[in-house]
């Protein structure tokens, strides 16, 4: 059996760096699979100011936009992302994505080219676009205020990580993972720990076809009546993706986290320990060509890159922390989701080499 079933990570995921220069209607090319990567999830984020993330998809539309560090309802920008290219993406005069000499970071997946289905395998019936080779899908519903009610996730697996916002009302985001359990949930706009309250999921695990949300006992986070919302949904696959946890050791000599591949991207958020608090990591290793990588953002801020003690190196099959602190600390427990820039081994047996 072959070690993994995608070669190249960036038929799926990307990292583009680019510049602002304020014009209307520029496009951002991609330099991944050969010319062929039209994103379906976009994330942007500037980097050498203080400035929002911005969220786009393929489903909603591209000038609908999510912020990761705000509760924030969906927003419209005709100037923001103006369209998914079929190498890119285009953008308008918007500074929060094309200042004029302003350096940004966007981070891409692929589903399914925007092209949805309606999926009545729950109780709700949604709206999904999926990749299931690269484990990812994008699933839009609308909220009936039942305990118990299920969304068809469209994945074929069972989900890891979701990260749900309602995308009606100003209400924070849910996250849902493997490792916390579906009692709990962490939110992806604060830096707070684990939170076991108000049963957002139902207290079920995820099945192959579908997630489980509750009632939101008065809330409108995650299945209000006349809301609307949207939920990305992730699963491992092997030698592309992964979705875990470990715990720090407070040691410059850090924690080793076995991913059985090159990562391109790395994403953490302590759950447990020390005061139970702390911002959502993001390394990757487009904005850190080398190791250490230690230009950091936290997808739950505002705040310009940073190189401030958030240290690892992105070694050929795994993450080793480098820092004393922060995504390192002695004792705490920590979520993790990272992406490849290559596989360890290919399907054909060769290893790749560390960089």
């Amino acid at each position: 059996m072959a070690y993994t079933t995608i070669d190249d990570p960036s038929a799926h995921f990307t990292i583009t760096l680019y510049t602002g220069n304020g014009s209307d209607d520029r496009s951002i090319t991609n330099s991944a699979n050969a010319g062929d990567f039209k994103p379906d999830w976009l994330w942007i984020k500037e980097r050498d100011q203080t400035r929002g993330h911005l969220l786009q998809d393929s489903t909603r539309g591209a000038t609908k936009y999510l912020g990761s560090h705000t509760n924030s309802a969906e927003n419209t920008n005709a100037n923001g992302v103006q369209a998914f290219e079929t190498n890119g993406f285009q953008l308008g005069t918007d500074t929060d994505v094309n200042l004029n000499t302003g350096t940004y970071v966007a981070w891409q997946w692929k589903a399914n080219g925007g092209t949805t289905s309606s999926n009545t395998d729950g109780s709700i019936t949604s709206t999904v676009q999926a990749n299931t080779t690269a484990g990812f899908s994008i699933v839009k519903y609308g909220g009936n205020d039942t305990a118990g009610a299920t969304i068809g996730h469209g994945l074929g697996v069972k989900p890891q990580r979701i990260f749900l916002k309602n995308i009606s009302f100003n209400d924070s985001w849910m996250c849902f993972d493997e490792t916390n359990g579906a009692n709990n949930f962490t939110s992806l706009d604060v830096a707070d720990g684990t939170n076991d309250a108000y049963s957002m999921w139902n207290d079920t695990a995820p099945t192959t076809s579908v997630f489980s949300v509750g009632s939101d006992s008065g809330g409108r986070w995650v299945n209000n009546t006349g809301d609307d919302y949207i939920a990305y949904c992730f699963a491992s696959i092997k030698g592309y993706s992964k979705m875990g946890t470990y715990k720090g050791n407070g040691s410059s000599d850090g924690t080793f986290i076995y991913t059985g591949f090159k990562p391109a991207w790395f994403l953490a958020k302590r759950t447990a320990g020390g005061d139970n608090t702390s911002h959502w990591t993001m390394l990757d290793s487009t904005r850190n060509s080398f190791n250490v990588a230690e230009n950091y953002l936290h997808a739950n801020e505002t705040n310009a890159e940073n190189t401030n003690n958030q240290k690892a190196d992105f070694l050929s099959n795994g993450i080793k922390l480098r820092s004393v602190s922060r995504h390192n600390d002695s004792g705490s427990t920590y979520i993790y989701m990272a992406f490849a820039e290559h596989p360890f081994v290919s399907s054909k047996g060769a290893p790749i080499t560390a960089r």
